[in-house]
């Protein structure tokens, strides 16, 4: 038997302590505490979120057998859902936003240049997604089409499929609003939906020197100034021009010329209408960029699958803050052991295990090595049984 420490332990030797002690210093997280600490509390949250517990009683109970433990976890001397509930109501969520980013930031660094890609540039999507609330619950949500909630605006890194950028809102905030926030970078591309069809904010992006890329909301109001005669019903590319918006407000708030691409999905038999104020990559790599936009959406889902963002440990809008950003921190967490001990494992799968074995006495990189041979065992086998499927589907005739 391993007499080390457990996998949970193991795991959040990845976490940057130093940083997070100067959080909360900065914000006075630990003021009036005498044992529950913020560390404490962001351990138990993460533990929660690898584990997958449902609600704070599930939590807490789920510990309860180990509390012998606690110290060598990092939960500190007691975990009661008084003293979680009381955390989650009066801890202040900017020190679980801004060591999210931080960790977001790690998580890139680790993942540059994994991943091939047709441009060069950096590729950015970014979209919003409605956590709905119960308002009787959650009382401090505003109603929005009759439905209460908040968002989660984030700005995701297509290149190394990790997110960059995350802030929550009101679900009465329209997504464009939170537009002027986004970090933006010279000379890489941002991808965004029809909601963001936002000409004032689009040329703030311009007059940064990055591009974007947008789809059409509604019918706009323009001249062609130059059109390139260029139709490809190989591609789908039905024209590609040059405009300047005449609306009565458009043509103030973005008085340059605009690239106007209209693109024809065969597949799904539909006609996108796409703007850009890059005129250099080719139209059929317009439409490509806009089409990886998609991979927010899949973040989105993951998260939403396999991550606790959906039932809360508390109903305070704190508490909801604070376990949304233990989530992207949980997520960049796993991503981290991913990059770093386990390249063959996709981060589902790093997850997967995690969650059956964090208290476990056990060389976490043994683990993963173990698993991620069985792993290829398993696809070798599936690889062997889909041939022996192919070499029986073979006509008579042939032979």
């Amino acid at each position: 038997m391993h007499k080390g420490q457990f996998i949970f332990t193991q795991v959040c030797k990845f976490l940057p302590k130093r940083a997070f002690d100067c959080l909360v210093n900065k914000y006075n997280g630990n003021k009036w505490v005498k044992s529950f600490t913020c560390w404490n509390h962001l351990l138990v949250l993460i533990y929660g979120q690898l584990s997958n517990r449902e609600s704070l009683r599930d939590l807490v109970t789920s510990l309860a057998p180990f509390r012998n433990m606690f110290h060598h976890l990092g939960f500190g001397a007691n975990v009661t859902r008084s003293n979680l509930s009381k955390a989650n109501e009066q801890r202040d969520p900017r020190i679980f936003e801004e060591y999210a980013l931080k960790l977001i930031s790690i998580a890139r660094e680790k993942r540059t240049g994994l991943k091939d890609f047709f441009i060069s540039n950096n590729v950015y999507a970014f979209d919003s997604t409605t956590i709905s609330l119960c308002l009787s619950v959650f009382w401090w949500t505003k109603l929005h089409h009759g439905k209460s909630g908040v968002k989660v605006h984030t700005l995701f890194d297509v290149k190394n499929s990790i997110p960059s950028f995350a802030i929550i809102t009101g679900a009465e905030i329209h997504d464009s609003q939170v537009m002027d926030q986004i970090p933006y970078e010279v000379d890489s591309f941002y991808i965004f939906d029809r909601a963001y069809m936002d000409t004032k904010q689009l040329y703030a992006i311009d007059k940064v020197g990055a591009f974007f890329v947008v789809r059409e909301k509604q019918r706009m109001v323009y001249e062609v100034v130059e059109d390139k005669q260029y139709n490809n019903p190989k591609t789908g590319v039905m024209s590609d021009t040059m405009i300047k918006l005449t609306g009565q407000k458009t043509k103030k708030q973005y008085s340059k010329p605009l690239r106007r691409i209209v693109f024809y999905d065969k597949e799904k038999n539909r006609t996108f209408v796409f703007y850009t104020n890059n005129i250099e990559v080719s139209a059929e790599d317009v439409a490509l960029l806009y089409k990886y936009r998609w991979s927010v959406e899949l973040f989105f889902k993951w998260m939403k699958q396999h991550l606790r963002i959906k039932e809360f440990y508390g109903t305070t809008e704190n508490a909801v803050k604070i376990q949304v950003y233990a989530a992207i921190t949980t997520y960049c967490l796993v991503s981290i052991i991913e990059t770093e001990m386990a390249e063959e494992m996709t981060t589902y799968e790093v997850l997967r295990v995690l969650s059956t074995s964090l208290l476990i006495k056990m060389p976490l990189r043994q683990l993963l090595s173990s698993c991620q041979e069985e792993l290829l065992l398993e696809n070798k086998r599936e690889i062997i049984n889909t041939n022996k499927y192919i070499q029986l589907e073979i006509p008579f005739d042939e032979w």
